[in-house]
């Protein structure tokens, strides 16, 4: 199975987008606490739509709590990682895989990646920027996720059902 984990989220548009992002993917979401903000409808709704319901997540007291009740492979997502994203293997649809972010003002901290230093990783960018927005980041990571594992799943084209304009719509 395949984990989105944000550690500490402080920005609800991007955990919203994020949400939204995981519901395409079906993909689970574990929050850990502490979060910038309230996590009720009225301020994730505008990012996440009507996927709320269509949403798998897990909100935990800490990254301890977290780590007791998830067992797998972490990844984490740090400016500080020294290989790209693309360098890991993620093709193994049997493993859970944890991709963890950290919040948007500090990331992840010390403490946890340097016990993981080969997991660390990051999207590579040039040096006009520190990092990249927490949701684009975590959509790039579990796309290439599921393209390694071949979008298991997921619909390649546009369904043929109620809501969805059909796969031959461009033709018509």
């Amino acid at each position: 199975m395949n984990n989105i984990v944000l550690y500490q989220p402080e920005i609800p548009g991007n955990t919203g987008n994020i949400m939204r992002t995981c519901a395409a993917t079906n993909t689970k979401l574990h929050l850990i606490k502490p979060l910038g903000f309230e996590l009720d409808t009225a301020h994730l709704k505008r990012c996440a739509v009507n996927y709320l319901d269509k949403l798998d997540y897990v909100v935990y007291e800490n990254f301890e709590d977290f780590k007791s009740k998830n067992k797998g492979t972490y990844y984490y997502f740090t400016r500080y990682g020294r290989r790209p994203h693309t360098d890991f293997d993620f093709s193994n649809t049997d493993e859970d895989i944890y991709l963890i972010f950290g919040k948007e003002s500090t990331g992840i901290p010390k403490e946890i990646l340097k016990d993981d230093l080969d997991h660390c990783m990051r999207v590579p960018m040039t040096d006009n920027v520190r990092a990249l927005n927490l949701s684009n980041t975590a959509a790039i990571a579990i796309y290439e996720v599921l393209r390694q594992q071949n979008y298991p799943g997921l619909w390649k084209e546009e369904p043929d059902e109620e809501n969805f304009k059909g796969a031959d719509w461009l033709e018509r």
